[in-house]
């Protein structure tokens, strides 16, 4: 079980989540009960969740914390945005060491068939089917700088100003924290003029494509970064369907796959 906690939660990640978390009680009150489980094997537990795909009833019970207890300290610390928090953690130490590239950014979205819940609508791209979109920017190394959700029949454009605006300020190698792009690249489905001068507006020059007037040959010439984000967002399993009825918890996924993916590159 220690092998498998530490393959699932290296030193570094959890030294990292030991940051963010919040302070709990471990004596109770009133004195007596059972001794508290861990946080560490908890944390795995839903790492082994998002990664594969399972559901929590199916969790093994090999981390030792049953899965009524991890889905309780995953609900607890989902209200309190440490997911955010150390994805944020995780850019500042990526930014500090030169990791990120701010020259080129790109946004997309992808869409995923929903049961039911927040932030859910029909899916054009799935004959109507209930469904929800990621919204997502990226570095140019592909690194997710900023994620949101909303409903599948929501248009790409409406995700461009608060992903912009959700871009943390994030440490750089040399200089003051830095939040905006120099050069955001968008597909056909973000042409409109008023984001055109929005983004002029802050100073960040843009590449969208132009609907009718250029081809879709040369769309990928700068953003399959972010289309292979999607692909490493679709690395945990639990993000192929959505089965969680709070937006809030289907975020926190996301944001977990967004921490995995930062992780891995701060390990390489």
């Amino acid at each position: 079980m220690v092998d498998l906690v530490g393959r699932l939660l290296p030193d570094e990640l959890w030294v990292l989540f030991r940051r963010v978390v919040p302070p709990t009680e471990v004596k109770r009150p009133q004195g007596g009960g059972r001794r508290r489980a861990g946080d560490r094997e908890a944390l795995a537990a839903i790492i082994f969740v998002a990664t594969s795909g399972c559901t929590w009833r199916q969790l093994p019970p090999v981390f030792g914390p049953c899965w009524q207890t991890v889905y309780r300290r995953f609900a607890q610390w989902s209200q309190a945005r440490v997911w955010g928090r150390l994805h944020r953690v995780l850019l500042d130490e990526l930014g500090a060491r030169g990791e990120l590239d701010w020259s080129r950014c790109a946004i997309d979205s992808v869409s995923l068939r929903a049961a039911k819940g927040a932030l859910t609508g029909p899916n054009p791209t799935d004959r109507g089917k209930l469904g929800s979109k990621i919204h997502l920017i990226t570095g140019r190394n592909g690194l997710p700088l900023s994620l949101g959700i909303s409903g599948a029949n929501v248009h790409d454009s409406q995700g461009l100003q608060p992903l912009v605006r959700g871009i943390p300020p994030i440490c750089s190698r040399r200089g003051p924290r830095r939040r905006r792009p120099a050069r955001l690249h968008a597909g056909k489905g973000y042409d409109y003029d008023h984001l055109r001068r929005w983004l002029r507006s802050r100073g960040i020059r843009h590449r969208i494509a132009r609907k009718s007037v250029k081809s879709s040959e040369r769309l990928g010439r700068h953003r399959w970064v972010v289309e292979r984000t999607v692909s490493w967002l679709a690395g945990c399993r639990r993000l192929h369907r959505r089965y969680e009825r709070t937006a809030e918890y289907f975020l926190s996924f996301v944001g977990i796959a967004a921490v995995l993916i930062c992780h891995r590159r701060l390990t390489q």
